[in-house]
């Protein structure tokens, strides 16, 4: 394979700016309490998109589910080695976990779209800290996002059948000896 240079030593030491559009509201305030991953938590929140970006809502509330793109603005640290918090006795690269603490600390959650009032978006499946920017919300689309025999990595030898049932957060996984502190 032959990668151009120029590509790369033009973006390697490159800042890129991006103003946040929105705001999270959630019940969530501690990183140890809050889930690992929504699909374990049927929490609820809110979208507030910024009145300024609210047009960019139209036909939004046709769509069940969105992907929400925010940034991590309280990552304690930016690991490119990390244990994950699903397997506490390993430590994994950070681009195969899903960690906050990133080189570039940014979040991506599908929250089911539950609806839509203005510019504040209803949504399920919360795992993200109250007072969150945002930095982009983009619709989840079957027929795009779905793709068959998925294979994850180091996460389908953990043998986590029964994950759906437990309360995903830091301080639990912690209790169920998945994790250490």
């Amino acid at each position: 394979m032959n990668l151009s240079r120029e590509h790369a030593n033009k973006w390697r030491n490159a800042d890129i700016t991006f103003h946040p559009i929105g705001v999270i509201h959630s019940e969530h305030t501690e990183h140890d309490n809050t889930p690992i991953q929504g699909i374990f938590n049927p929490s609820v929140g809110y979208v507030e998109v910024f009145e300024e970006n609210a047009d960019g809502l139209k036909d939004i509330e046709s769509f069940s589910h969105i992907y929400v793109l925010y940034y991590f603005d309280r990552a304690t640290a930016k690991n490119l080695i990390q244990k994950p918090f699903l397997d506490g006795e390993k430590e994994r690269g950070i681009f195969a976990i899903r960690h906050f603490n990133r080189p570039n600390p940014i979040g991506l959650s599908i929250m089911e779209l539950l609806g839509v009032d203005g510019n504040i978006l209803k949504v399920g499946g919360v795992d993200v800290l109250d007072g969150t920017p945002v930095i982009d919300i983009k619709p989840y689309v079957k027929q795009f996002d779905y793709r068959e025999e998925v294979k994850s990595g180091w996460v389908d030898s953990k043998h986590m059948d029964d994950i759906a049932e437990w309360n995903c957060t830091p301080k639990e996984l912690r209790n169920r000896d998945r994790t250490t502190k």
